[in-house]
This record gives structure tokens, sequence and C-alpha cells, in this order.
């Protein structure tokens, strides 16, 4: 049996679109749900048991090595089946969940941001890197921005249907808005504000191409990825001396707790403790 043509559960893939899940989440389900099926294709999905899910998550940690976010994912394609498609209540289903890893982000130098900048030349790539950093957006989030959503009178972004379907507005710099007028002028951006070669919006592999480009022109060492632009908007904010709830509002954090990682990277507070090794010993 190939995974790939294992139909889904009927309504599966229906419910994702009316709930109007993003298309790289109805993509991640429904292949994380096909593996599942897949694995048991000799039973009745219907009647399996949470200990025997718990079972086949642990094989994969085992044996195919998932990260934690990655078996999440997985956990929330299946209890999206049996809780949402048939219906069932949250107590009935039961996963362990894995503890969440506390990594920090990686973050760039102001200086390091400004040469990513510099050494990007071409125009259009430019913007694109400066306008993440500018108003600290996700990639989905850039890729969504239409014209309209340059507002110059009050110097804002506006961010339609960000991550939990929430709408919020964030930081336009004057740096960027001079950039996206002469963009304007050469490249007549139709709907979307940065669009493909062949239309429609740019594509995520575009901009993670263009984001890695400039960093081996710079030769930056750290492992980054274009998120980490938007890290280092936050950090930078942090320690300028931004309120963190403000940081909150234009990262559009629906908790505070998950800006809060930012104090543990932001490098003002840090640099005025003395190290014991220059203290002198008179």
């Amino acid at each position: 049996m190939n995974k790939s043509r294992i139909q889904l559960p009927p309504g599966y893939l229906e419910l994702l679109q009316r709930k109007r899940y993003s298309s790289s989440t109805i993509k991640a389900y429904s292949s994380y749900f096909r593996d599942f099926m897949y694995y048991f294709k000799d039973e009745d999905i219907r009647t399996i048991t949470h200990h025997q899910i718990n079972d086949y998550l642990l094989e994969l940690i085992e044996y195919r090595n998932i990260s934690a976010s990655q078996q999440n994912q997985r956990i929330n394609a299946i209890k999206f089946y049996y809780e949402k498609v048939l219906n069932r209540t949250k107590e009935y289903y039961r996963i362990t969940r894995p503890r969440k890893e506390s990594k920090l982000p990686t973050v760039l130098t102001k200086e390091e941001v400004q040469k990513l900048f510099q050494k990007t030349k071409n125009l259009k790539h430019r913007c694109i890197l400066m306008a993440i950093y500018s108003g600290g957006l996700r990639r989905s989030e850039l890729i969504n921005l239409k014209v309209e959503d340059i507002d110059s009178q009050r110097m804002l972004i506006k961010i339609c249907g960000a991550k939990g379907k929430k709408d919020r507005y964030t930081l336009l710099s004057e740096t960027l808005l001079k950039e996206l007028r002469n963009y304007y002028k050469i490249y007549k951006p139709q709907q979307w504000l940065f669009e493909g070669s062949e239309g429609g919006p740019y594509s995520a592999t575009s901009i993670e191409r263009v984001f890695q480009a400039a960093v081996d022109r710079v030769r930056i060492k750290k492992h980054v990825t274009p998120h980490s632009l938007r890290h280092s908007f936050a950090t930078h904010l942090l320690e300028q001396g931004t309120n963190l709830r403000y940081i909150q509002e234009l990262m559009g954090h629906s908790s505070t707790k998950t800006t809060q990682i930012y104090t543990r990277v932001a490098s003002n507070a840090l640099m005025k403790i003395r190290n014991p090794l220059d203290t002198d010993n008179t």
C-alpha cells in the first residue's frame, strides 16, 4: 500500500478547510494522519486506543528520531480526527505530550542585520529582508502582505489573519518605506506586496534562499534562518528599552510568557554585570 495514496477519512480534509487552517498545517496534518493510518492499516482506526497511539508515537521517537515539535503536530493531527471529525470529547482521548524544549532563539546583532541589507543589492530581495526585520514578521505574514497593508500615514504595517487568525499592526520603519517606494515604482506589484516571478504571492522557499544567500555574503557563522530576523527585531526592541507588553502586541503573541524568552537573550542587562574575572583583587 502506497502511503501517499491512502484516502483520508470522510470529513477530515473538508473540516480542516472549513476551519480555515493554513495550507501548511493542512499539508502536515494530512501527511501525518496518512502515516498513522498506514501504521494501523489492518485495524479500524475508530477503535484505536490511546495506549496504542502512545506506543506508535514512542516507536516514532525511538526509531525515526522525530523532534518534540513534530511529535506535537502528529498528536494534533490525530486528535483532530477523534475530537473534531468524530466529535468525541477531549477526556476520551489522552496522549502523553513531550516536554517542551527550552531553546533560546539565535539573534543577530544590529551590525549583522545592517550588513545583510547592505550586501543584498537586489532591491526586491532587500525589501523582503528589511520588511521581516522592520515588523518582526513571520514568513507566512510577509508572503500574505498586500499593497494596501502598508500604512505610510501612521507608519504601520497591517498583518491580516496572522497566527491564531488574529489581525494586528506592527511597525513600519522610515528606511523601509523609502525602499518600498522605489520598489513599487520598479516592480509595480498589483495585489501582493511581494509577488512571485509567475504571479501570486512570493514563496517561503524563495525567502529562505534570499536570506541564506545574504548570510553567505556576510559570512555569518551562526545557524540562522529568516525567523532569526523576527527574533532579532524583538530582542533589539527590548534592548533599547521598549516595554515587554508592547513587544508582545507587535509580535502577535497571545501570552507574555512567549515574549519573555527575549529577556533571556537581550544583552543590555547582562552587559551591566561585571565579570568576576575582571574584578580587581585589591
